[in-house]
């Protein structure tokens, strides 16, 4: 039989939460880190400037640091991944045309060097989508 000293002197709440209290809205760096469908499906699609990314692994030789010295001038750069996995993300609009092809002559030899248009793989991104871009520069 309990005692009166055994007795609690305080009730606990009915309303226990043990988790850590996490904020309502996702910060900037997560909304930029959502594949661009699910951005579109949560907040809309939001009518923005035609972009392209380049999407390069490290590599040897002597361009490499050079190559992200450009690329982290973007107004986008990103790194994903790591070890292995690392991959270089360099956002550009069309009238960086002139910075996205420095880069691109340096990278773009790379079989694992991806070209995205508007965040997504498009047929003939290298092949026809960027020497458009190429016209922009004259």
């Amino acid at each position: 039989m309990p005692t009166e000293t055994d007795r609690p002197t305080t009730r606990p709440l009915d309303r226990f939460w043990p988790y850590v209290d996490v904020p309502e809205m996702p910060t900037d760096e997560e909304i930029a880190a959502l594949d661009p469908d699910v951005r579109a499906v949560l907040f809309g699609t939001p009518p923005g400037p035609f972009s392209f990314t380049l999407v390069f692994p490290p590599f040897d030789g002597p361009d490499y640091p050079r190559a992200v010295a450009l690329a982290r001038t973007t107004g986008e750069y990103r790194e994903t991944g790591s070890g292995r996995e690392l991959r270089h993300r360099a956002k550009y609009l069309t009238s960086d045309a002139g910075k996205m092809r420095e880069l691109f002559q340096i990278v773009g030899t790379l079989d694992a060097c991806e070209v995205l248009v508007d965040e997504r793989p498009v047929p003939y991104a290298r092949e026809l989508w960027l020497p458009l871009v190429w016209l922009l520069i004259t």
